[in-house]
């Protein structure tokens, strides 16, 4: 299936590595053109080379902290300059990591760190869509797709449960305001994912209960209905989709791409 994405610009934040990086290189793949946000410029000048020598496409980089408005007003602009015009899509996916250490008990839960984490995850994406809107108004289309996860449908973890929510009540505030203006904005919910994180931390599993590293791996894939542990590959091919015109349809809604949580039923 064409996506029909070829020559549209794209912005992509978190896109230094994760889910943002996978997401990047199936938009390149895809025809898009593509700008990366991020807040280390090393790591950020290494996705941007590698991705290009993977897809061949059109990537650059833009350097900035998304809790900080000056600094995403600049490089929204930088990255429409450099990729030729107004940014068509945007996927929010930069946020503080989740998913690989226990989260904080209630009393252990302060201040300061929940306002990092709602400020990266939540206004953070508000500010990076507050600025590519006026753009997509004007061309009358456009795309966002904001990065949650499976924390906004289940408990244990407090802080990452409020900040998945927030984002997926966030989605559906955006929709139907942008919905009239050809703006269709929408959110994913990824369970636990491979990216480059998960080898050394099953490696570091293995190595502390002398474990064989395929049993740990089995274990992470058991927490999902087809016992497969999705790769970030995977959730990026939801994504393109999303940012495409083929998914004209979708609008406001969540999409779990977990690899199915078991017993959960969402209506």
């Amino acid at each position: 299936m064409d996506l029909q994405l070829k020559g549209k610009r794209a912005l992509v934040t978190g896109g230094s590595k994760g889910i943002g990086k996978a997401v990047a290189r199936a938009l390149l793949l895809e025809g898009a053109d593509v700008a990366l946000l991020a807040r280390h410029e090393q790591t950020l000048l290494d996705a941007v080379s590698e991705l290009a020598m993977q897809t061949g496409g059109d990537v650059i980089a833009v350097v900035a902290d998304t809790t900080d408005d000056e600094q995403v007003r600049h490089a929204v602009a930088t990255a429409a300059k450099q990729l030729g015009g107004a940014i068509d899509i945007l996927v929010n996916a930069a946020a503080e990591p989740a998913g690989y250490a226990a989260p904080p008990k209630l009393e252990e839960i302060a201040g300061d760190a929940f306002h990092r984490e709602m400020d990266t995850k939540v206004m953070g994406y508000v500010r990076c869509a507050r600025e590519v809107v006026p753009g997509m108004r004007a061309a009358g289309w456009g795309r966002i797709v904001n990065v949650s996860g499976l924390a906004a449908r289940q408990s244990g973890s407090a802080i990452g449960s409020m900040r998945n929510i927030a984002v997926a009540a966030l989605t559906k505030n955006m929709a139907d305001e942008l919905g009239p203006a050809g703006i269709q904005v929408s959110v994913v919910h990824p369970g636990l994912t491979r990216t480059e994180r998960t080898a050394p931390l099953i490696a570091q599993k293995a190595a502390a209960s002398g474990r064989d590293a395929k049993d740990i791996e089995r274990e992470m894939a058991e927490g999902n209905s087809i016992r497969h542990l999705v790769d970030a590959r995977e959730v990026a091919d939801v994504v393109a989709f999303l940012c495409s015109p083929r998914s004209r349809a979708i609008n406001g809604d969540a999409i779990a791409v977990g690899g199915g949580a078991p017993r959960a039923i969402v209506y």
